[in-house]
Formats: structure tokens, C-alpha cells, sequence
């Protein structure tokens, strides 16, 4: 729409600084209400025409035709800041505005500024300074909290939805946050279940939040899974979760079990000083790089030889978890690349972190996963391209897993 320049001379006929523009009684907020107001009175002209072209019951005493009856004023909260407004009224008192329905004092958008805000991390006391600053609204926390609190539903849908019935690779993974529980407060966990499907795009699974991990716990998120349409996972790939290979033996006994090598080698280098962290990290790059099993065992030997006085933890845990490392050298390169791309599953851990961080303590466990939904939300709008070389290592998927890849 493009307004006459003579109109918006007379508009700004009186402007002088930007306050008169953008201030808190400035002409936007003015003209908001206004435009609003002119808005609500075609609504209730058209309301009354309709009533009008009613025909008229017959009774004894006929009822008098629906007019305008005064007004009531209401404070509406927006991006202008706060206006008050004038809601027409009618003598029936059956008119519903549809521009600002009844009981509603938040102008339409006004409620996905609160919940973009919330979904970065910010405390109820944080979004509530941020508006006030932003656009000179005050509002409550439990109003805060009362439009959070409406994305509830809509976050146990999602977590309900049905499932594609194959994905070829699901990064299983957990981050940890303080919740009050019982009157203290302890660590749980949130555990994720990122798949890719079989166009190479990411899609977060399910998130689920617990204090221990067991293969009682496992076999109750695998068993979800499979309720909601995910019959078969290619390669499930795991960062040394308690129990998780044993549940996922009893619900998906043909899934490959692979460790998280980005994980195993982070761990490695947590026990490593700066100064030799470089040479660990090459030393540790020719292990998960060999081209075959044989050739990664001799790397390993090689390693513990060269770094086991210093650092004995590291090749003992490499050999612990061996038999969960192996599986990654029976696959072709392009299967290998598609494993060892964590970068979404470490990209989302790292974004999350940011956001939990933001709260020392959250009350219950239905907050924290309201908290993740959001961030999730906000974050998958990113994921609008397949992983790395997907193309090559689907054509890879269906040879190595023959007929379990549905065309």
C-alpha cells in the first residue's frame, strides 16, 4: 500500500524529535489505536447490517432493532507499546470483534514476540524488563507464563506424532539441567533422539527427561518410537548411554549399535593439557580414520605405546568401548562420512546449552522440556538442506542394508 505525500505531510506536520514519532504518546501508537478503532467500528456497521436483514420474529410485542450501545475501553499491548481503545458496543451484546476478540488485550503477533524470547533462553523477569525496554509494555509473569504455558499442548502433540517407518541413521544424546524436585534441586537429563531420514534431513524425534539412565528407561523410549511408526533404525548412534544397547537389542534387534566417535574422542582429549592436546587429537585421527579394522587396532596399540604414561585413561577406554567403535570400519567411506557428521546433533547440544544456562533451576520437568520444544522449534527452521554427501552414502545404505531401505 502506498500512502499519499500529502497525507503523510499533514501526518507529520507537528514532528520534531524522534519521540514525537516513536515516543510514548508518539504518532505510531496514536495511529495504531486510531486505525484499530476506525477498524472496530466497520466491524460493528456490519455487525448491525447483518441484524437488520434478519426478518422479524412475530410477536406480541416486537423487540427492538439491534443498535450501538456507548463503548468500553480496553488497554491494548503491542509492538506500539500500550494503547487505550475504544471497543464498540450493541444493545444485544452479541457483537464479537475479530480484529481484538473479546477477553484478548495482546495485538495479534504480539504473543510469538513472548514465546521467540522465551525459546532463547530468556527468565519470565528477563522478557518481562526486554518489553518494557522494547516497546514500553509492562506485563505480568503470570501472564508470561499463561502464554508459554499455551504451547503445552501443542509440545505433547509433537512429541506424540506419527514417525517414518525407516530412518537410516538416529543420533541418540543427552544434555543435563538442574530441576527442582521434592523440595531440591538435582541433575536429570534430556535425552534426545535426532533422525535423519531417507532425504538426508534432520528431524528431532522425541526428547525425554529422566535422573538415571537404565535399559528399563531405554526400552520405554525405543518402545515409544516404535508405537509411533518407526519400525526400523539402519545405524543408532550412541555416546555410551547406560543400558541403551540392550534395550535397543530387545526393540530393533537388527540395528547397528555405533559408538558417537566425535563423543569418544572429546572424552579423550578431556584428559589431555592444552599443550599436548593437538598431537592427542592427530594421533587419535589416525585410529577412527584407518581404513580397516586391523589397521585401527595397530593405531590403537600405537597410541597406547606413545601416550599411556601420561595419559593411561584414554586407549583404556578406547578398548572399553571397542566393541561398539569396530561396526564404523565395516561400512564404505560414504556410510562413514554420514556417521561421523555429528555437526547437527553437536550444533543443536550447543544451542540448547545456551538456552538451559539462562536458568539456574527450572521448577518442574514440564518447564524444561516447554524450554527445549521452543529452542527446537527455533532451530529447525535451519535445517532446510540433507546432511553432507547424502546421496552418495544412501545409494551406500541401500547395498550394506539391502532390503530394509524402502525405495
Amino acid at each position: 500500500m502506498t500512502f499519499r505525500p500529502e497525507l503523510l505531510d499533514e501526518l507529520l506536520k507537528d514532528y520534531q524529535t524522534p519521540d514525537d514519532l516513536v515516543g510514548q504518546d508518539g504518532l505510531l501508537k496514536q495511529l495504531t489505536a486510531a486505525l484499530v478503532e476506525r477498524c472496530l467500528n466497520a466491524e460493528m456497521d456490519h455487525h448491525l447490517e447483518h441484524d437488520r436483514a434478519q426478518p422479524e420474529p412475530e410477536t406480541p410485542t416486537p423487540k427492538p432493532r439491534n443498535r450501538r450501545n456507548g463503548h468500553s475501553k480496553k488497554t491494548l499491548k503491542g509492538e506500539f507499546g500500550e494503547a487505550t481503545i475504544a471497543i464498540p458496543r450493541d444493545r444485544n451484546g452479541n457483537f464479537e470483534p475479530t480484529l481484538v476478540p473479546k477477553h484478548e488485550t495482546r495485538f495479534d503477533g504480539f504473543d510469538s514476540k513472548i514465546l521467540s524470547l522465551y525459546a532463547r533462553g530468556m527468565s519470565t523477569r528477563d522478557i518481562q524488563d526486554q518489553l518494557q525496554d522494547l516497546y514500553g509494555v509492562n506485563l505480568s509473569p503470570g501472564l508470561i507464563s499463561k502464554v508459554t504455558d499455551a504451547v503445552e499442548d501443542e509440545r505433547k502433540s509433537w512429541q506424540n506424532r506419527s514417525l517414518d517407518s525407516v530412518y537410516p541413521i538416529v543420533y541418540f544424546d543427552a544434555i543435563v539441567t538442574k530441576v527442582r524436585q521434592e523440595g531440591r534441586v538435582m541433575n536429570k537429563a534430556i535425552h534426545l533422539a535426532l533422525g535423519v531420514n531417507r532425504e538426508g534431513q534432520k528431524e528431532l524425534l522425541g526428547m525425554w527427561i529422566t535422573p538415571n539412565e537404565s535399559a528399563k528407561f531405554w526400552l520405554s523410549v525405543l518402545t515409544e518410537l516404535q508405537n509411533r511408526g518407526l519400525k526400523d533404525i539402519l545405524i543408532a548412534c550412541m555416546d555410551g548411554l547406560t543400558g541403551f544397547p540392550e534395550a535397543m537389542e530387545a526393540v530393533y534387534p537388527k540395528t547397528q549399535v555405533q559408538l558417537c566417535i566425535v563423543h569418544l574422542v572429546r572424552n579423550s582429549l578431556s584428559y589431555v593439557s592444552y599443550k599436548d592436546r593437538k598431537a592427542v587429537a592427530a594421533d587419535l585421527k589416525l585410529i577412527y580414520t584407518a581404513q580397516t579394522e586391523a589397521a585401527a587396532e595397530q593405531a590403537l596399540v600405537a597410541f597406547g605405546e606413545k601416550w599411556d604414561a601420561q595419559y593411561p585413561m584414554i586407549s583404556r577406554s578406547w578398548l572399553n568401548h571397542w566393541n561398539h567403535v569396530i561396526p564404523f570400519f565395516a561400512f564404505p567411506a560414504d556410510i562413514r562420512k554420514a556417521i561421523y557428521t555429528t555437526n547437527a546433533i553437536e550444533s543443536l547440544n550447543m544451542t540448547l546449552r545456551k538456552v538451559l544456562k539462562n536458568h539456574r533451576a527450572f521448577p518442574t520437568d514440564d518447564a524444561v522440556l516447554k524450554v527445549v520444544y521452543l529452542a527446537i522449534a527455533n532451530i529447525s527452521k535451519k535445517w532446510t538442506m540433507p546432511i553432507r554427501d547424502w546421496k552418495a552414502a544412501l545409494n551406500q545404505f541401500a547395498i550394506a542394508f539391502d532390503d530394509r531401505l524402502p525405495l
